[in-house]
């Protein structure tokens, strides 16, 4: 049995693109999208100006929110990380909590 670890990933961003609203077999929804995150962060007492994009994935009332929300607008989010699948090893970001940023 696995013990419970830390696995926390939080980052905001603008959303990129986003799939089709689908559903598993259980009938439950599921939305896959990307976020475009960009920042200035320290490292070793250093500015880095930090760009990336990371793999989303939204399951249940977290998917049917971001269903509604357009390319361009920006998001706070946390979840956790996890491979895509057994084959392929990337980390992906599951969404636990979404956060509306205003004035975007």
């Amino acid at each position: 049995m696995l013990a419970l670890s830390i696995n926390l990933t939080q980052l905001s961003g603008r959303l990129q693109e986003r799939g089709a609203l689908r559903r598993t077999p259980a009938g439950i929804p599921i939305l896959e999208f990307s976020l475009t995150h960009e920042s200035i962060q320290m490292e070793s007492e250093v500015e880095r100006k930090v760009q990336c994009e990371m793999t989303c994935v939204a399951v249940g009332t977290q998917a049917q929110v971001l269903a509604t929300v357009k390319p361009g607008d920006e998001l706070k989010l946390s979840g956790f990380l996890a491979a895509r699948s057994l084959k392929r090893r990337m980390p992906i970001l599951h969404v636990n909590t979404i956060e509306f940023v205003e004035g975007t």
